[in-house]
């Protein structure tokens, strides 16, 4: 046994000098057959990037690769496929023989700002601490510098899945943040109102951090910066796929489920109809299910929720149903809020998702002949939404993000959000009841319920001049120049300090032949916005009116 163990260890040896030996030439026919394998068998994914823009940037790095390192290698492999910007489409730095090193903390993105939300117990002093900087670039700057190395789906995704290439050295000298792969990082941090430099040295080989759901769990060794006494509902039972717990004050039924996949105790089709159940033999005015911290899984298992949803015809009410989504819902989870949106009335609180609504998801391994990187490409297109309908996000009805106070103090204000909302009058999808109502032809009661709908902090979620004004340049497009008139000098009765409405207004009426309407907007809109872009775009739409 000892001797084949040698043997074993010897050939990995072997191996990973070989890979460290890699001559160029080796390493630029690998990026050729990944172009190649893309452009045969993955051209679907150019949706988001060009194949232009793509083989300008294989150039680019293939050009490179003479004078770079073996891990400025792995991560060009890196900011080439998140060109595409699937989630699903990545290159790991954590497969072998290419494992990168890791810092010891845990980076979080709270609404006032990143903070360190776990780390080792040796930097004790770091744990909570707002970061300021890292080796003396601006945390936003240093974010922006790594992003490209992050197959982000849209920001959420880089808030919660992004952020964290920061841990990786190999990462932060590949993008030129420091100028050598160093052992150890220096960040600047604040906290208690002091700034203050703390320097973390790579973990161990073999050393793991206990994440869970995006967080630190702390232990013996490791540190979470939120007060242990309690916790809050929504990271309870984390060894858990799911549980629910009756809120009697509230008249709720409050269900955590965390990824898509059957529980080894309960699966999920017994788990819910338990929970349906409760809900009809019980005093229950809400169900809540905050799939927040889901990352996805099997979307196959969605069904009995939506079915039971629909069958629990006293839950399936505006107002009684709520689904709290965030930056780490995700992949099959996404799919799940998809059909939550699609088929129920369900009231979304949050944050926006981290996956588009329609997604190239599901990968295949590409292994590199040469280096024997894996690269993760995707194959399976999901689209739980027309195709007109694409989104970068699902977006909740109730924006609520946490601060890293509420966080560290066991607060929960979306889970609070949820609870004390109010469903009477409200509408679910209010660009759809503003369409029925001018559908109907009853101008004043559609003046009335937007006007209504504009004032009410209940649908602070809609930009409804933007959201109006795409409608209202959709009938120019297809040459229904009156509907747009109406549509846009609609909006100006709603905003009327918008000098984006008077140009608009203005366009339509020039195309109509009107130059004379089309002037007094346009100088409108001037007077509105003398020094802006918009004001100048006017004055120089004016200038060639004859």
């Amino acid at each position: 046994m000892k001797k084949l163990l040698l043997i074993l260890n010897l050939l990995f040896f072997f191996q990973l000098s070989a890979q460290e030996k890699l001559t160029t030439k080796q390493w630029q026919d690998d990026l050729r057959f990944l172009q190649n394998t893309v452009h045969k068998d993955y051209s679907h994914l150019f949706v988001k990037t060009t194949k232009n823009v793509f083989d300008t940037e294989v150039e680019l790095f293939y050009k490179s690769i003479p004078n770079i390192t073996q891990h400025e290698i792995v991560v060009g492999f890196s900011r080439l496929v998140s060109l595409f910007k699937y989630g699903h489409t990545y290159v790991s730095f954590l497969q072998k023989p290419y494992t990168f090193s890791q810092l010891p903390f845990n980076l979080y993105k709270f609404n006032d700002g990143v903070y360190i939300q776990g780390t080792h117990k040796k930097y004790i002093k770091a744990i909570g601490a707002k970061v300021i900087a890292i080796e003396k670039t601006p945390i936003l700057e240093a974010l922006k510098t790594i992003e490209p190395t992050v197959e982000s789906e849209n920001s959420q995704y880089f808030k919660a899945y992004g952020i964290n290439n920061l841990r990786y050295p190999e990462v932060l000298h590949a993008q030129k943040i420091t100028k050598t792969l160093q052992n150890e990082i220096v960040l600047t941090l604040e906290k208690d109102g002091k700034i203050f430099s703390q320097s973390f040295e790579v973990m161990k080989k073999g050393e793991n951090m206990p994440k869970h759901r995006g967080y630190v769990k702390q232990n013996e060794n490791w540190l979470d910066a939120r007060e242990q006494s309690i916790t809050p509902l929504y990271l309870k039972n984390l060894n858990k796929v799911y549980f629910f717990e009756y809120l009697q004050k509230e008249k709720t039924v409050y269900v955590r489920h965390s990824r898509i996949a059957n529980d080894s105790e309960e699966n999920t089709e017994t788990f819910y109809k338990r929970v349906f159940d409760f809900v009809e033999n019980n005093d229950v005015e809400k169900l809540i299910i905050d799939v927040r911290l889901n990352g996805g899984g099997n979307s196959y298992l969605n069904k009995p929720i939506i079915t039971g949803i629909i069958e629990t015809k006293k839950i399936n009410q505006i107002g009684s149903l709520y689904v709290i989504i965030g930056k780490r819902t995700y992949s099959a989870a996404q799919n799940l809020v998809n059909e939550l949106h699609n088929y129920t009335n369900a009231i979304f609180v949050g944050e926006p998702t981290a996956e588009n609504v329609n997604f190239w998801g599901d990968a295949r391994p590409v292994t590199l002949p040469n280096s024997n990187l894996t690269i993760q490409l995707s194959y399976a297109w999901w689209q739980g939404k027309p195709i007109w309908e694409y989104a970068e996000w699902l977006a909740p009805q109730i924006p609520i993000e946490m601060s890293f106070s509420e966080y560290a103090s066991n607060q929960d204000p979306v889970l609070n959000a949820a609870l004390s909302f109010s469903g009477k009058d409200f509408k679910i999808n209010p660009l759809e009841y503003i369409r029925e109502l001018y559908m109907a032809g009853n101008p004043q009661k559609l003046a009335t319920e937007v006007m209504k709908m504009v004032k009410d902090p209940r649908y602070s979620f809609i930009d409804f001049e933007a959201e109006l004004s795409k409608s209202a340049l959709r009938m120019l497009s297809v040459k229904q120049e009156q509907a747009a008139i109406q549509i846009f000098s609609f909006i100006i009765q709603l905003f009327p300090n918008s000098a984006n409405a008077y140009l608009n207004l203005g366009k339509a009426y020039l195309k109509v032949g009107n130059k004379e309407k089309a002037k007094n907007l346009f100088n409108k809109t001037i007077s509105l916005d003398s020094d802006g872009k918009v004001g100048e775009f006017a004055m120089k739409t004016l200038n060639t009116i004859k």
